[in-house]
């Protein structure tokens, strides 16, 4: 039996500047963007890697008390975290220090052997960047 990995869900509270951060920050190509009623999905993901992609979404709960308390767990971070690799690290680390973008921790040699940044994305998900 094999198993792979496929999409990877990350809520936003604000789908367009998710769709900023992603594509136009991180560089992954949008597959697919679609609506329903106030709710978004856009599948995103990175040239050359098929069949693993983001899934943006801005849909948090049914029941609106649970949407505020996850949108406030968003905000804070404590959702979950995206990990990234990328053959340059310090160039795209430059480049989302230049976007504005909130830095967690800047590329750093870490003791468990990898190098790597994280930041955060518009609604408040930490997002880790390894060098490839």
């Amino acid at each position: 039996m094999t198993i792979a990995i496929s999409r990877c869900f990350v809520a936003a509270n604000d789908i367009d500047a998710a769709l900023t951060f992603y594509r136009d920050l991180l560089g992954l190509d949008v597959l697919n963007d679609v609506g329903q009623e106030d709710f978004r999905w856009i599948t995103l993901a990175a040239s050359g890697q098929d069949g693993v992609a983001v899934v943006l979404s801005n849909y948090l709960a049914d029941a609106p008390a649970d949407a505020e308390a996850l949108r406030g767990l968003l905000t804070k971070g404590a959702l979950g975290t995206v990990h990234f690799r990328s053959g340059d690290l310090d160039g795209l680390f430059a480049r989302l220090v230049e976007a504005g973008v909130e830095v967690l921790e800047k590329p750093t040699d870490q003791f468990w052997g990898v190098r790597d940044c994280a930041v955060r994305d518009p609604s408040g998900n930490v997002v880790r960047i390894d060098q490839a």
